[in-house]
């Protein structure tokens, strides 16, 4: 299946949206970006780089500018979804009955494409450290070969792995954690990796 074909398959998926993201579509058609699948959901970018995307949920669908923080949003359309963790990402979200449209659109996605060819880019600040819970010390002191597996993980897998650990509260619950994982670590697996398959 090529590209073209995923994202209309992806459109046809959210029967609820799939005329207005179809419309969303030809509108991004109509600039230089490229049409890909990132994440199993349709994204436009240029030259590598994510401009936008786009996306059908239960209740409304909505055009993601990866680097929207730039973009001067006089129309106030565009919303952080995540205040306090999303840094450059700004999502313009409809519901039903919300009318597309589509020179604003266009004026939005223009915008986001020369502030992409202008090099302004918000780059994500590089997490910490990990923080090995004790649960997880304990573990890599019994087992050689989980704390040599751990080692050779990305910092972000690793992370994963810790927080889930620390994130439970009883001691008992943190041995179960741990048990689940052990195989997924030593086989070099992030937690999350099931999710990822896009």
């Amino acid at each position: 299946m090529d590209t073209s074909e995923k994202v209309t398959a992806y459109i046809e998926k959210h029967e609820k949206w799939s005329d207005e993201l179809s419309k969303l579509r030809s509108i991004f058609q109509k600039t230089e970006l490229t049409e890909e699948v990132k994440w199993g959901a349709p994204t436009y970018t240029l030259n590598g780089k994510l401009v936008i995307g786009l996306a059908g949920f239960k209740n409304h669908y909505a055009i993601w500018f990866h680097q929207g923080v730039f973009l001067k949003n006089k129309e106030d359309k565009l919303v952080n979804a995540q205040e306090g963790i999303t840094k450059a990402l700004r999502q313009w979200r409809f519901e039903e009955g919300d009318p597309i449209e589509s020179n604003l659109i266009l004026k939005y996605t223009q915008e986001a494409i020369e502030n992409c060819i202008a090099g302004k880019e918000l780059k994500p600040q590089r997490k910490k450290s990990v923080t090995i819970p004790p649960t997880l010390e304990k573990a890599f002191n019994a087992n050689k070969k989980l704390a040599s597996a751990f080692k050779k993980l990305t910092p972000g897998k690793q992370r994963e792995y810790a927080n889930h650990i620390s994130e439970a509260k009883r001691e008992a619950t943190k041995e179960s954690r741990l048990e689940k994982i052990t195989h997924m670590i030593i086989e070099g697996k992030g937690l999350h990796d099931k999710y990822k398959n896009c």
